[in-house]
């Protein structure tokens, strides 16, 4: 079947069955704020939720990873880890699916990662269709974002008393088959999709004041753009913007010596090009000492290199880098000041 339902009351019924199939996260409501956590109590699991305040890339891209060991005398080397377990991720916005999908283009292109393929390989992903805005911050229209395009075994859509599940893998299919609580969907819960789907169209709205196609034009002629000395002045060089973001993938390298200095652990750690040395080389030349350049590059990394390389933006629309952001760097108006201006040179 390829669409299913389940009543709400029996969510937390399934989420208990989910638990026993694999480790299961899910998002839970943190203070003021949400995060994706390791479900102990089904009934914490909360599906109407501003993004979470990492994306759940924290799992399959960790934030500290260890990759081997080695002893210098015998020289040999371990991998860290040598099995990865299955997991599931319960209720995923469709921009953090986007995220995943992004870190798969990035990750699959040579040379292969055997740690992000071998842990991709173990998830399993339900996603939860948005119906309204999660707030001010999100630009996940413009960015083709807010509906479901793939990347998901199971994606759930709330219909009223019921969500509808859509099957989209074999994987997704065998946490649904044989269980008496979750029925194949009928015609009046496909027509309350319709509803549900006609109704939405009337809450999201294009963020961006150009279309996606002008916005990339922009990127192409903006360069030089007055918009990046504006923001260079207001960032306080945080990073909070590349931390929170679901498809920056840069990281750094570093060996970890036992005391001895004959064993020792190399693993990877999240890096960020917002850091003073990230684009520092040998000699101390660096190549974006400005936060001008280095805000440049970031936004470069998201509207214009990944489309070059790849034919894929890599902003999902999550609106994470706005909400975190200490000086108040908003995405959808520094995009919108620069097509602006690009527009205005033009004429």
């Amino acid at each position: 079947m390829k669409y299913a339902s389940i009543k709400k009351e029996n969510l937390n019924k399934w989420l208990e069955y989910l638990k026993k199939k694999a480790r299961l996260y899910a998002p839970k409501k943190k203070e003021n704020l949400f995060v994706f956590r390791p479900v102990k109590d089904v009934a914490e699991v909360c599906l109407k939720y501003v993004p979470t305040i990492l994306p759940p890339k924290k799992y399959y891209f960790p934030q500290k990873e260890k990759l081997l060991k080695f002893s210098i005398e015998p020289f040999k080397t371990a991998k860290a880890i040598s099995e990865f377990e299955e997991f599931i991720l319960f209720g995923v916005h469709t921009c953090d699916i986007a995220g995943i999908q992004c870190m798969d283009v990035v990750f699959r292109d040579g040379p292969e990662d055997p740690n992000y393929l071998n842990r991709k390989d173990k998830m399993t992903i339900i996603g939860i269709e948005c119906l309204e805005y999660c707030d001010q911050y999100a630009n996940c229209v413009s960015m083709a974002n807010h509906v479901p395009r793939g990347g998901y075994d199971l994606m759930l859509v709330d219909i009223g008393e019921k969500f509808n599940i859509h099957i989209n893998s074999e994987k997704g299919e065998r946490l649904v088959k044989g269980l008496s609580y979750i029925k194949e969907t009928g015609e009046a819960e496909m027509s309350a999709l319709e509803r549900v789907r006609e109704a939405k169209k009337k809450v999201f709205k294009e963020e961006f004041s150009a279309p996606l196609n002008k916005v990339n034009q922009a990127f192409s002629q903006g360069f030089a753009s007055r918009v990046w000395e504006d923001v260079g002045r207001r960032c306080v060089a945080c990073g909070n913007c590349t931390a929170v973001c679901p498809t920056c993938y840069c990281f750094d390298v570093l060996d970890d010596m036992d005391l001895s200095l004959n064993e020792g652990l190399r693993y990877r750690i999240w890096n960020s090009c917002q850091m003073d040395d990230f684009a520092k080389v040998a000699g101390g030349e660096d190549f974006r000492k400005e936060r001008a350049n280095r805000q440049r590059h970031r936004y470069y990394r998201k509207f214009k290199y990944p489309v070059d390389k790849f034919n894929r933006y890599f902003c999902t629309g999550c609106g994470r880098c706005s909400r975190s952001c200490m000086a108040q760097i908003n995405l959808i108006e520094t995009v919108n000041s620069l097509a602006a201006e690009v527009k205005e040179s033009q004429k």
